[in-house]
C-alpha cells in the first residue's frame, strides 16, 4: 500500500471534495471498511494567485517543489497537486520532485482517449484556459481542446475566482455555464467538457444533461490515485 501525498489547499473546497472521494474511491475498491493511507499539505491560494497573475512560473514551481518534499519527508510515496492551473508548471515541477506525481492533465487525457473522444471543450481558471499545457499534451494524441470565446472565458474565470472557490455556487451561475456549454456545443462542435478547474465539478457535476459528457478531472485524478496506491 503506497501513501499518497496531496498538495492542497487550491482550493479549500475542492480540497474537500478531493479528500471525499478519495476514501469512497479506496473503499469502493477494497471492500473492507479501510481508509486509505495519505498526508495533505495545504498550501496558501492567495500567493499561487498572486504567482499566476505575475506570470511567475518558476516561482510557482519552485514553491510546490518545497512542498512536495514536505510531503516525501513525511512518507508520502507519490503525489498529486489538487488543482489544474499549477500544472502550467507541472513539467518543472515533477523533473524535481522527491517523489512520483500524477499529472491532472496527461490522467483526463487517458480517460478522454479511452472514450474516443477528440474535440473537447474546455472550462477553467483563466489561467488555465489561456495557457497551452491542455491543448499541447492532449494534441499529443490526436485530440482538440477548443476554448470558449473570449468574453465566455472572462465570465467563468470571473465567477470561478469570486464564487466556486470561496464555496459559493448560485443556480443562476450554474445555468449560465451551461448556456456557454450549448454554445461550444453548436458553434465548435464539441464532443464532451473538460471540467479544468477543481472547483467546477462541485457545481456542473449535477448539472442537468446537455447530450455530452463532462470529464470530470477531480474525479479522474483521484482515480488514477487510487489505483497507484493499489498497485
Amino acid at each position: 500500500m503506497k501513501t499518497l501525498g496531496m498538495i492542497a489547499g487550491l482550493g479549500p473546497e475542492s480540497t474537500i471534495d478531493y479528500y471525499r472521494l478519495i476514501i469512497a474511491a479506496y473503499r469502493d475498491r477494497t471492500r473492507d471498511d479501510s481508509y486509505p493511507p495519505m498526508i495533505i499539505n495545504s498550501l496558501n491560494l492567495q500567493q499561487i494567485i498572486r504567482l499566476m497573475e505575475a506570470q511567475d512560473y518558476v516561482t510557482v514551481a519552485d514553491v510546490m517543489v518545497a512542498e512536495i518534499q514536505k510531503l516525501a519527508n513525511a512518507g508520502a510515496e507519490f503525489g498529486l497537486i489538487s488543482s489544474n492551473t499549477p500544472h502550467i508548471a507541472f513539467d518543472a515541477i515533477r523533473s524535481r520532485s522527491a517523489i512520483p506525481l500524477i499529472s491532472i492533465v496527461e490522467a483526463t487525457r487517458d480517460v478522454a482517449l479511452a472514450q474516443g473522444l477528440n474535440r473537447l471543450g474546455l472550462f477553467g481558471s483563466g489561467f488555465t484556459m489561456k495557457a497551452k499545457f491542455y491543448p499541447e499534451i492532449f494534441a499529443r494524441k490526436g485530440i482538440a481542446v477548443v476554448m470558449p470565446k473570449p468574453e465566455d472565458q472572462a465570465y467563468i474565470h470571473q465567477k470561478y475566482m469570486d464564487e466556486l472557490v470561496k464555496g459559493i455556487f448560485l443556480p443562476e451561475t450554474r445555468a449560465s455555464l451551461m448556456k456557454i456549454v450549448d454554445r461550444m456545443k453548436k458553434e465548435d462542435g464539441i464532443q464532451a467538457l473538460i471540467l479544468g478547474g477543481t472547483e467546477l465539478p462541485l457545481i456542473l457535476r449535477d448539472a442537468p444533461d446537455c447530450g455530452i459528457p463532462f470529464l470530470d478531472t477531480a474525479r479522474i485524478h483521484v482515480n488514477a490515485a487510487v489505483q497507484e496506491m493499489l498497485s
